[in-house]
């Protein structure tokens, strides 16, 4: 079984003991099962997303490059979730493909 990195530091050299993983260099300790379940993206509810969900946006945003504003309520299909500070690829009807943050949709 290979260890995970060190979410702190990024040391490869971590170790278990007594079911948690140690990071030698820094001295973290986490548990594994937790930090899987903090990478899950959530909405700004606190809902779990999955790749494919439906969601309503709930404020509005201005979007960079367009004198447009996607307004509260915007529904927005098919959500694929990425990596990066915007972590929600999607295609929205008259504004075409965006990335959007979790944190200001919902999940229909």
């Amino acid at each position: 079984m290979e260890l995970p990195n060190c979410p702190n530091c990024g040391c490869e050299y971590t170790y278990e003991d007594a079911g948690m993983v140690v990071c030698p260099e820094c001295a973290n300790e986490w548990n594994p099962a937790d930090q899987q379940q903090e990478e899950m993206v959530r909405d700004a509810v606190g809902n779990i997303l999955q790749d494919g969900d439906a969601v309503t946006v709930i404020k509005d945003l201005k979007v960079k490059g367009s004198s447009n504003t996607l307004k509260i309520g915007t529904k927005v299909k098919s959500i694929r979730l990425v990596d990066g500070d915007h972590n929600i690829d999607c295609k929205i009807d008259g504004f075409g493909a965006m990335q959007l943050k979790s944190e200001f949709v919902k999940k229909a």
